[in-house]
């Protein structure tokens, strides 16, 4: 190895020099054309969480449209067309825009700091992901401005997508930007597995790793397991639209339920995919906010990786109405009540620990006891659907609806939140307000039960999803007022917390370098962090490093490593026993040329096969370009 024994920190002592020099190394450029290169994890990171929540805010809005259009029978806010249009947007967004990326956006920032490294494993890579996710928005939202927005559905159902039934730009729009994005969603799972597997601090083995980083890596297989599927369906999709293939045509030989299955071995993986980190971000926070460890650390972390496998074996019972054999109805009911018990176990572990501690009721702290609440009837109302008898009547009607925004609002999203909070002056080196934050925890709590609750009777009822409008006669006028009227508390709840966080960015009270008294790595970087993270790379002894420094333990870190290029120290995947070092390339704009010549394919495939073929030698000559010349790697 070329980077001596780890020392005590204490008996290392940097030079302004040296300091300086590491500052040099690691240095983003500035300017407008500096932003277009940068490939530093970090702003990487912070760019997918603004851009997701920047898309959130868009789909919510969407969502408060639809709200209103149902808030009385036979309003004519929004006509049938839009209306599908909206509901088709608002679903999409929320889950292929928002949803996903928010969670690689965390992770992507905050798994290189928990392990201890000064960068990810591929930062061109990182930097490519992020402009596919952003341009893939920008022309989902484009579309809807000109038009041409997809109408069917989230879900995309065929035959209702085919170019008989859905004419025009729409299916297309959607098939190719889902196709895209995905690529953006591989690239980040890819980095967070090596990353994770391969980059952690000496002496971090994998019975040591963050509870949150665990979250993180189970999400990446996940990722690289589910996402192929709804690649390959909506690739069948966009060349039966654009090039007369028979992949769903019934009349042809074709098979419709062909694309359930593909979407759906995608997409209910893809619910756990979004809760699995949402559950690593309660674990750290409850372990924070109780000040002692969290009880059974190998509990939580099994059921987090039973979940991820589980929940492969679910899919169809999103397909109990399409007359599949019973038998196999019969197993995918046992799947999705088992899939229960590891989610149990995190709930009763969680409990376990917070039981007769001393807890700090914290903004962050109050968004993970509201996500107890929310998260159980969801998994309870989950439960119910399991059951064919059951699912059969409830099936595409509002009582689903409900239990999807149970599931993901309060499941995913009251977490993500509360570790906004939590991470925020680790983020920008600012504290958000503290009654601003309880003021939006209680009002998006009662606002969202006010506006989920009523569906579920309207489900009961046998209100239909995806309507645009009712008649009076039915008598679902007044739930759905009430909902309506839940939803613009719960915006407004989500909204104080908007504007907390601009507030705090120029008017907030600087953060302490600790300010949760939190035993993790990312907080012994500065606040915000440096370029390179870490001055030296700790040495970690324990779960739980930053209490053990408190109490005088001594602190080792590693020493040796050059300042004049971009080393990273690699290590064995088990017991993180140092093997070698990685050079890391410099910032360039040739990840931003490829993911525009990329772009420049799949939206000109809309419009004629040929563009794909020209787009593709343009990656090709920009990808020469990336990678050359290539970084060397030493291992003395």
């Amino acid at each position: 190895m070329t980077f001596e024994k780890p020392t005590n920190s204490r008996d290392v002592i940097d030079s302004p020099e040296e300091t300086s020099r590491l500052e040099r190394t690691w240095h983003s450029p500035g300017g407008l054309l500096g932003w277009f290169t940068h490939v530093n994890q970090r702003m990487i990171g912070k760019r997918f969480i603004i851009t997701a929540f920047c898309f959130f805010l868009l789909a919510g809005i969407l969502g408060i449209l639809i709200r209103l259009q149902l808030a009385g029978p036979e309003q004519k806010l929004l006509g049938p067309e839009l209306y599908n249009q909206f509901f088709t947007m608002h679903g999409t967004v929320m889950m292929f825009f928002f949803a996903i990326p928010v969670m690689e956006g965390f992770a992507i920032y905050f798994v290189p700091l928990m392990v201890g490294s000064r960068d990810m494993a591929f930062p061109r890579l990182n930097a490519f992901g992020y402009y596919v996710y952003l341009i893939g928005g920008i022309v989902l939202f484009g579309s809807l401005l000109l038009s041409m927005a997809p109408n069917a559905g989230w879900f995309n159902y065929v035959p209702l997508s085919s170019k008989l039934y859905s004419p025009g730009y729409g299916v297309d729009v959607w098939t190719t930007m889902i196709t895209f994005i995905e690529v953006s969603a591989l690239t980040a799972a890819v980095e967070l597995i090596v990353t994770t597997l391969r980059m952690r601090a000496p002496g971090m083995s994998l019975n040591r790793m963050p509870l949150f980083v665990w979250a993180a890596l189970v999400m990446s297989f996940m990722i690289v397991f589910a996402m192929p599927a709804v690649i390959v369906s909506s690739t069948l999709l966009i060349l039966d639209r654009l090039v007369d293939t028979q992949f769903f045509i019934v009349e042809s030989g074709g098979e419709p339920l062909l694309w359930q299955h593909l979407f759906w071995y995608f997409g209910h993986p893809e619910v756990y995919i979004i809760l699995v980190p949402a559950l690593g971000m309660i674990s750290t926070i409850i372990i924070t906010f109780t000040r002692r460890p969290i009880y059974g650390y190998t509990a939580l972390v099994l059921s987090v990786v039973a979940i991820g496998f589980v929940s492969f074996g679910l899919w169809v019972h999103h397909m109990f109405t399409t007359g599949l054999p019973q038998l196999g109805m019969s197993f995918f009911t046992a799947a999705s009540v088992t899939i229960a018990i590891p989610s149990g176990v995190q709930i009763f572990c969680w409990i376990a620990s917070l039981w007769g501690a001393k807890i700090r009721f914290a903004t962050p702290m109050l968004w993970v006891l509201g996500f107890f609440a929310i998260f159980v009837i969801g998994g309870l109302t989950g439960v119910m659907v399991a059951s064919i008898p059951f699912d059969t009547q409830v099936h595409d009607t509002f009582f689903l609806v409900a239990h999807f925004h149970y599931v993901l609002i309060g499941g995913a999203v009251f977490p993500l939140i509360g570790a906004t909070y939590y991470w925020w002056p680790k983020i920008t080196g600012r504290m958000m307000s503290e009654a601003a934050g309880k003021w939006s925890f209680w009002l998006a709590f009662i606002g969202f039960n006010v506006t989920f609750f009523p569906m579920h009777q309207l489900g009961l009822e046998g209100m239909p999803r995806r309507i645009y409008t009712y008649v009076e006669e039915m008598g679902w006028g007044d739930l759905n007022l009430l909902a309506t009227i839940g939803s613009l508390v719960l915006a407004t709840g989500f909204g104080i917390t908007l504007i907390n966080a601009v507030w705090s960015v120029f008017r907030g009270r600087r953060a302490e370098p600790n300010p949760w008294g939190a035993p993790t790595l990312e907080w012994a970087a500065d606040s915000p962090p440096a370029s390179y993270n870490f001055r030296h790379i700790p040495v970690v002894h324990s779960r739980w490093p930053l209490w053990d420094w408190d109490t005088d333990r001594e602190r080792a870190v590693v020493t040796g490593l050059r300042n004049d290029r971009r080393e990273v120290v690699l290590t064995s995947i088990l017991d993180a026993k140092p093997v070698g070092v990685q050079v890391l390339p410099a910032p360039t704009i040739w990840p931003f040329v490829s993911a525009v010549a990329a772009s420049m394919g799949f939206i000109g495939i809309i419009f004629h096969p040929i563009f794909f073929v020209i787009a593709f030698f343009l990656v090709a000559f920009t990808l020469v370009a990336w990678f050359w010349p290539r970084r060397p790697w030493r291992n003395d």
